[in-house]
């Protein structure tokens, strides 16, 4: 992955910032190894064949509108034209440096009216949509997670009870700068168990990831480790984003997890972290909807634009994306009283 950061501007006044991403999926060892099927078989031969040049205009390890800002006088017009001219002029400049990109994608967009004047700038893009952003909104008079606690139904009560329950003996604790070295190849084994049964992966993170993100982040950037005696055997992340709380990666050891109920703990942990913070969002991403749906989160419709340089397959773009990406099932929960 290489990364860029990009400046709007109106003449010397600086408008709006965004960043984008170029990866090369042709150097990925591993597109995710819980599936395996013909579909993934088709799949992998696609994106190393005929899409790996990949450029994102957004962020691609964060779900939701985290790819770019503009001054609030910026209206949506002017806003999706600068975007457009930056992807163009990405795809020009990695051409100069020998890379002809395959796919242009802009992630992630929610449905507002703001947003649909997009279509008219990226209409030579295919518009999809994919595994909704599970946002839990937190009231306001939330002080504790006796008040989460008691907002539940008996049902989902008693879940909250089996899982502190079952995850009683182990224990929790924030890792420093120090904890984060001292750890760096148990943490990446713990998250290379999770990240290669996801149905899907466009990148794996570097091992030394977690200390550059706290190095450069700090407070805004929390890691906790979990530890059955004195053995780490599953971690979680969390990034201070103004008013809201993005949950980011994790990690954890499958036996342990099955018997201790540990993502779930973690999860209810996560509430309890966006209560104690005062925040008004908890972002809990994608994957694992239903799970996530039956803590209290909201599924919230985002859709995206993607675009193959070659006419023909970005003619069938809308066949292909429907039939590659992977199918999710999953029931709504609703938790509250």
């Amino acid at each position: 992955m290489c990364c860029f950061f990009i400046g709007f501007y109106e003449e010397d006044d600086l408008i709006g910032i965004g960043i984008a991403q170029y990866l090369d999926l042709y150097k990925l060892y591993s597109f995710g190894e819980r599936d395996q099927c013909v579909k993934t078989s088709v799949r992998n031969f696609v994106f190393r064949n005929l899409a790996s040049n990949v450029l994102i205009i957004g962020n691609n390890m964060l779900t939701g509108e985290n790819g770019w800002a503009f001054k609030s006088s910026v209206g949506p017009d002017l806003q999706f034209e600068m975007l457009a001219k930056a992807a163009n002029m990405l795809v020009e400049t990695l051409q100069d440096e020998g890379i002809s990109i395959h796919i242009q994608i802009l992630k992630d967009f929610y449905v507002t009216e703001f947003n649909q004047v997009a279509a008219n700038y990226f209409r030579s893009f295919y518009s999809f949509t994919i595994q909704p952003n599970m946002v839990f909104t937190l009231p306001k008079d939330w002080v504790s997670e006796e008040d989460y606690v008691n907002a539940l139904q008996k049902k989902y009560r008693d879940q909250w009870k089996r899982a502190r329950k079952k995850g009683g003996q182990l224990t929790k604790r924030p890792f420093s700068l120090e904890d984060l070295d001292e750890q760096e190849i148990k943490l990446h084994e713990l998250y290379y168990n999770v990240a290669k049964n996801a149905p899907f992966n466009t990148f794996f993170l570097h091992s030394r990831h977690f200390y550059d993100l706290k190095k450069n982040l700090g407070e805004a950037f929390c890691l906790y480790g979990y530890f059955d005696q004195d053995k780490l055997i599953g971690f979680s992340t969390l990034i201070k984003n103004g008013e809201a709380v993005d949950t980011y990666f994790l990690g954890y050891d499958e036996e342990v997890q099955k018997q201790k109920l540990l993502y779930l703990n973690m999860l209810y942990d996560m509430v309890e972290f966006a209560i104690q913070n005062k925040s008004k969002e908890l972002i809990l991403a994608r994957t694992a909807l239903e799970i996530k749906s039956s803590v209290g989160a909201k599924p919230i419709a985002m859709f995206g634009f993607i675009k193959h340089r070659n006419p023909v397959l970005n003619y069938f773009m809308k066949w292909i994306f429907t039939y590659l990406q992977p199918e999710i099932k999953w029931h709504e929960r609703h938790p509250f009283k």
